[in-house]
């Protein structure tokens, strides 16, 4: 059976953007910030910044209440919303979000276990390492 779960957990990128629909409905909109497993080569870790709406008042009544940077968990499905006329139509994917819970406490960066601080070592480093 198909199925469109999306969970994420991660930061609360800027202030909350509220948008009134033609329908008379309210549009909840934000950024979670999810820093990927793995660092860039050069230093920094990735991340990657990624677009949630909500319908529902009760979602966006929690979201609004959050700070930039609070972490949050959200739950629901992933979209993709087609704008413009037929000659140049434009595709905005995001996660319609059915369920946000702030977590509480700082999560701490990943260990370095976890996340290698460099890329792969070539074979003739590691036979003189051993």
């Amino acid at each position: 059976m198909d199925r469109n779960e999306v969970v994420l957990v991660g930061r609360l990128s800027a202030a909350v953007e509220e948008y009134e629909m033609p329908s008379g409905d309210t549009a909840t909109k934000w950024r979670v910030i999810v820093r990927r497993r793995r660092r860039h080569r050069r230093g920094p870790a990735l991340t990657d910044s990624i677009p949630c709406i909500t319908f529902d008042p009760e979602v966006a009544e929690i979201v609004r209440g959050l700070m930039p940077r609070d972490f949050i968990e959200v739950t629901g499905a992933f979209r993709c919303r087609v704008f413009g006329p037929a000659a140049a139509k434009t595709f905005r994917y995001e996660v319609e979000v059915s369920t946000v819970t702030p977590v509480e406490g700082a999560m701490s960066e990943p260990s370095e276990e976890a996340v290698p601080s460099r890329g792969p070592r070539k074979v003739a480093q590691l036979a003189a390492a051993g």
